[in-house]
């Protein structure tokens, strides 16, 4: 017997056959700071200089590989979140903290943001905005229609609207405390909550927001010492936190604290202790998995007692609001940004010693290193939440 396939079938079955599927987009956008380097453990300017720039890099590609770049202001200085990829990875958002002062020649807080056109070939700054002092941690709501940018040397929290590729300044939120040091903002899934870490005077600040009326409720989470770096659950259920500690030079293991943002007001549950200076942080996309750069005292002077060769690369399994360790491997040097890939395979860190974003591979059990990009001061990396 002959089965014959009905017409309306085989015509999309040759129609299948005849269109190439797409390839899901997927890239990484690396904030590179041309001006900072350390002396055996002494922050200094780069002598000679190099210009900062912003480097695009496909993960598709194995190994990934860079595919553009575009010099933009870009700061070692503040947390690694420097960087903000819309959803549909049509623009990146870079702060740049610091920059060299034409005059004086000393390194100086900046106030720039720069909006780049990623599907411009090549990529492009389309608008450079001014943000406050000392802007850092910037992070574009779920909704993909609002920014908000922390200063550090100012106390505040800038807003942007975003229409399209469009960014417009829609004012700032005042802490009423200048010496706060606001570094890092994650939006909670639904837009309407904000968490802002504030290193200088050790809280985790609650914003509303409706709209693009934000509005600071008061209300301060007591995180761990110092706390810099945030990342949000997919969920929505926690805020894990990278507490720096006093970074004086004791050696003291510094934590990752838990914040509970379903609680009533939301508050710290718990708390891991995770080594010397945990600088990057980031979860994975599903949730599953936690990535810490952790210093490790590799950007101490080499005659410091906690002086150590290398940094840590750090992998923790988020599960029913507990962090337990999984994996670790050795890293660079004075190690800033970290970030997965979307399906959590591939993790991504930059070390500034090195100049040198390293790539290892990940089973869900160990790392391996399976490649290295070359770029200038790596300092803050990320992909599209």
């Amino acid at each position: 017997m002959v089965h014959r396939v009905p017409q309306t079938c085989a015509l999309v079955v040759a129609l299948a056959l005849l269109t190439p599927v797409a390839a899901t987009a997927q890239i990484a956008v690396s904030a590179n700071d041309g001006k900072s380097a350390l002396n055996d453990g002494k922050p200094e300017m780069r002598n000679p200089l190099v210009a900062d720039s912003v480097s695009i890099i496909d993960l598709n590609q194995t190994p990934p590989k860079i595919i553009g770049e575009v010099a933009a202001p870009a700061s070692a200085v503040g947390p690694p979140t420097s960087v903000a990829i819309a959803r549909d990875e049509s623009i990146a958002l870079v702060t740049g903290a610091m920059k060299v002062d034409a005059e004086s020649k000393k390194v100086v807080p900046d106030n720039r943001l720069s909006v780049i056109d990623l599907k411009a070939k090549p990529p492009v700054v389309t608008a450079t905005l001014e943000a406050g002092p000392g802007a850092a941690g910037v992070t574009i709501n779920p909704a993909g229609n609002l920014a908000l940018v922390a200063n550090r040397n100012d106390g505040t929290v800038s807003i942007f609207k975003i229409s399209g590729k469009t960014l417009t300044p829609a004012g700032k939120v005042d802490f009423g405390a200048p010496k706060s040091g606001p570094c890092a903002v994650a939006f909670t899934p639904d837009g309407k909550l904000a968490f802002v870490t504030r290193d200088g005077d050790n809280k985790v600040s609650v914003l509303k927001i409706d709209g693009d009326k934000v509005e600071y409720t008061k209300r301060d989470v007591g995180a761990g010492l110092r706390p810099y770096g945030i990342n949000m659950s997919p969920k929505g259920d926690v805020a894990v936190v990278a507490d720096l500690g006093l970074n004086n030079g004791n050696g003291d293991d510094d934590t990752v604290s838990i914040i509970d943002v379903k609680a009533n007001p939301p508050r710290t549950i718990d708390a891991v202790t995770v080594g010397p200076t945990p600088e990057g942080m980031t979860l994975s996309r599903d949730g599953q998995y936690l990535a810490l750069a952790v210093m490790n005292g590799s950007n101490k002077s080499r005659s410091a007692p906690i002086y150590n060769d290398h940094g840590f690369l750090k992998i923790y399994r988020l599960k029913d609001k507990k962090l337990s360790f999984v994996t670790q491997t050795n890293v660079g040097h004075w190690c800033q940004g970290v970030t997965f890939n979307k399906d959590a395979r591939k993790v991504l860190v930059q070390c500034m010693i090195e100049n040198e974003i390293m790539v290892f591979d990940f089973d869900g059990k160990k790392l391996k290193k399976s490649a290295s990009l070359k770029v200038n001061g790596p300092a803050g990396i990320r992909i599209a939440d």
